[in-house]
């Protein structure tokens, strides 16, 4: 029996082929999109671009090469190039993942990225129901299950970290740590430095803190929301929140009035 040296494995037409990249921006996309809405920082288009380009990869490889199926000593491997993106993609994973003291954040989005990568070459590969499944699955887990776990680590106490810079002197550092106490949280760790801060009287001493508090997500809220308004408190700085100063907004005010 002879084998044909042109066999139509090889061969995609414009319509599947086309078909399979818009499916990969399209299922890409809805994934991008609960991230993007999240605010994270690879969200709606870094999603798409990264299910496309894997689509496109595992198409260039099953059929980008057809011409040279004629060749005899040519064998082609369609899983090749689709390989490298699953240990490629760790890179651009691997950037979005941020350390902060002992917290971490950014691991969901790698995550998700990482498979997007993957429905993208299973896309490419014309495995529809698999990617359709897995993006439904992905988006469950991203919507559904965030929810579920915020809930559950509300109720957890781990430790957080908050950074604060006061005035020294006045019982300020008493006055902080007894609010702390208050607010149901308490304190792991306590790093204190002073410096001289310079202001428009001249230079005053100030206590600049760093603190690992065990507490729940939302004491931890109460903690920093009472800090704020803590008498001498000159900023307070946590992940994920801006800094307040505390000087800059009278400032504003006074210019306001």
């Amino acid at each position: 029996m002879e084998l044909s040296l042109t066999p139509d494995v090889w061969h995609i037409g414009y319509v599947e082929l086309t078909l399979r990249i818009v499916t990969a921006l399209v299922l890409g996309g809805l994934i991008g999109l609960e991230r993007e809405i999240g605010g994270h920082s690879a969200g709606f288009r870094t999603h798409i671009l990264v299910c496309m380009g894997s689509a496109l990869i595992v198409l260039l490889s099953s059929y980008g090469f057809s011409d040279f199926a004629v060749e005899a000593n040519v064998r082609l491997d369609p899983a090749r190039l689709a390989a490298q993106v699953i240990s490629g993609i760790g890179f651009l994973g691997a950037g979005t993942i941020i350390r902060t003291g002992p917290t971490v954040s950014g691991l969901t989005t790698a995550a998700s990225l990482w498979v997007v990568a993957a429905i993208g070459l299973a896309v490419g590969a014309g495995f529809y129901y698999g990617a359709v499944v897995s993006t439904a699955a992905v988006i469950v887990s991203l919507f559904l299950l965030n929810k579920v776990e915020k809930a559950a680590l509300a109720k957890t106490k781990r430790k957080r970290e908050v950074e604060v810079e006061l005035w020294d002197g006045d019982g300020n550092l008493g006055a902080m740590l007894n609010r702390i106490k208050a607010a149901g949280a308490s304190v792991t760790v306590l790093h204190l430095e002073s410096r001289a801060k310079e202001t428009e009287e001249g230079f005053r001493q100030a206590l600049s803190v760093r603190m690992a508090l065990k507490t729940t997500a939302e004491q931890y809220e109460h903690v920093v929301q009472e800090l704020v308004v803590l008498p001498g408190m000159v900023k307070v700085e946590t992940p994920g929140w801006k800094p307040f100063e505390h000087e800059d907004k009278a400032k504003a005010a006074g210019k306001t009035a």
